[in-house]
């Protein structure tokens, strides 16, 4: 599907929006992976490093993540914040309300940052091991099926 001609946007704006408007209908779930470059490439008839952009776009926006050597994925939900109560709030970066040091003093702030910071790690090693969990369901899959053609 070629992105239409009459749109003044950059193409990696247009393949992003298509890509965005696929995972918001959940045509694309969380955790699902993304199509390589190539196949974006082939898809809207972008260049390698337009296909690049665009993911680069969803990425910032939080709405997928890249694992190197893997591919892009659908992002479930950002960790962002941590409320003056200690509640976390998830969502995406730009909508999630920020801390500051003052609201609760310097040390409780400290720790919530350190609370943050171990969500936040904790989260990227479950989409590592999201990826590696697909790869594995791919291998399975080529398995079965040069065992039953």
């Amino acid at each position: 599907m070629t992105p239409p001609t009459h749109d003044a946007r950059p193409p990696y704006q247009q393949a992003a929006e298509a890509i965005r408007s696929e995972i918001k209908a959940g045509k694309i779930k969380p955790g699902e992976q993304l199509p390589s470059h190539r196949e974006l490439q082939e898809r809207f008839g972008i260049a390698n490093m337009t296909a690049r952009s665009a993911l680069r776009v969803l990425r910032e926006e939080g709405l997928i993540y890249t694992v190197q050597g893997r591919g892009s994925y659908v992002a479930d939900v950002d960790i962002v914040a941590l409320g003056e109560d200690g509640t976390i709030f998830l969502g995406q970066a730009k909508e999630a309300p920020h801390r500051r040091e003052t609201d609760a003093g310097p040390a409780s702030a400290a720790s919530a940052g350190t609370l943050t910071e171990a969500l936040l790690e904790v989260r990227d090693q479950l989409r590592t091991l999201n990826a590696e969990v697909q790869t594995l369901k791919r291998e399975v899959a080529e398995l079965k099926a040069r065992q039953h053609p």
